[in-house]
């Protein structure tokens, strides 16, 4: 099974404020349902929380070291390695990390690409950042940029990452 992250992240790294994306890139979101509908999402549960419900069309799988842990419409894993357990046994050919950055930075290390959506703007007092990008393990196999329109606060550039 491919994995593949999906993340947007501003110039100086910011992917969120709050307990939010602090932008709104229409074009991005569009991008995203279409890179994951299908497919099994596997995200930390305060993303689930700030996304507030479960995604259509996805199997969705919440990690969270609390046992108890139940919300309607999804799965529940206690680590990364048990939700990607779950995507499996749905025989899905691909599962998707969706966040946030504590799940990005255990999955850097197993993933096969990476789905990064570059805002080409510094986001000011963000307290949630995506580690850098190495080099050295990744290469960019596709690239377009994004100009604003009236439903982007940025320009952006789509970027996949395979591993080298």
């Amino acid at each position: 099974m491919i994995i593949t992250i999906h993340v947007a992240a501003a110039r100086n790294g910011v992917i969120g404020k709050n307990g939010t994306m602090p932008w709104h890139q229409s074009s991005d979101l569009k991008r995203f349902k279409a890179e994951t509908f299908g497919k099994p999402v596997i995200m930390g549960r305060r993303t689930y929380e700030s996304i507030g419900r479960a995604l259509p069309g996805r199997l969705n799988i919440v990690v969270s070291r609390k046992p108890d842990f139940a919300a309607e419409g999804v799965e529940h894993a206690t680590s990364l390695e048990a939700a990607l357990d779950k995507a499996r046994a749905t025989g899905a050919q691909q599962a998707c990390v969706i966040g946030g950055a504590a799940l990005y930075a255990e999955a850097m290390d197993i993933a096969d690409r990476l789905h990064v959506t570059h805002l080409e703007a510094e986001i000011a007092d963000g307290d949630t950042f995506l580690k850098a990008i190495d080099p050295t393990v990744w290469k960019v196999i596709e690239e377009h940029r994004v100009d604003p329109d009236e439903k982007d606060d940025y320009p952006m550039r789509f970027t996949v990452y395979a591993r080298k």
